[in-house]
């Protein structure tokens, strides 16, 4: 989630502080072509990445994952895709490098808290409830089933599909954050 989150976030700013994002613009593109395109060209780096980490993760650390090592390789797909759709995000908010490096201990710490290191039952209501609103909660709560207790896809499709909400709606949201920057 932080790497991509990152890469993503820096690589539209600085399209976007170089005047490469502007000159696109200018163009008949539309937004919602911009915005797929970062997805999938950024995506598939991401996809690769993932894939990368899980596989280093579990083979060099030894973990042992109960259930399908493709299941958690999906579930991570998944979340990597939501982190580079939540990162083009806020990179439309940054207006600088430092800025966006700013957001990582407002979006990125207060998620590791929520994604399971810290089991939500035990904190307050209000941890609970903002919980919710997090990506990292439903990725962890998926990826705890499967790795820890072996559950299949069908067990965890409710978190995959809270984290597919955080996507298409992060998308929109990046379509509309656009506008701001189109030239008229």
């Amino acid at each position: 989630f932080f790497f991509v989150f990152l890469i993503s976030g820096m690589a539209l700013l600085k399209e976007r502080t170089s005047g490469t994002l502007d000159r696109l613009l200018a163009t008949p593109v539309k937004r919602s072509e911009i915005v797929y395109g970062y997805m999938l060209s950024y995506g598939i780096i991401a996809i690769l990445q993932t894939a990368v980490v899980v596989l280093a993760a579990i083979w060099l650390l030894n973990i042992e994952v109960v259930g399908s090592l493709l299941n958690v390789i999906i579930v991570n797909v998944v979340l990597a895709l939501v982190a580079l759709a939540f990162g083009i995000l806020l990179s439309t908010l940054a207006k600088s490098e430092f800025q966006m490096m700013q957001f990582i201990p407002l979006v990125i710490m207060p998620q590791l808290f929520f994604s399971g290191i810290i089991p939500l039952d035990s904190m307050g209501d209000w941890a609970r409830t903002l919980g919710k609103f997090l990506p990292l909660t439903y990725s962890g709560d998926a990826m705890s089933q499967i790795i820890l207790y072996g559950r299949g896809l069908g067990d965890v499709l409710p978190n995959i599909g809270v984290l597919l909400v955080f996507l298409v709606a992060l998308t929109i949201l990046n379509i509309v954050g656009l506008r701001r920057y189109r030239k008229v």
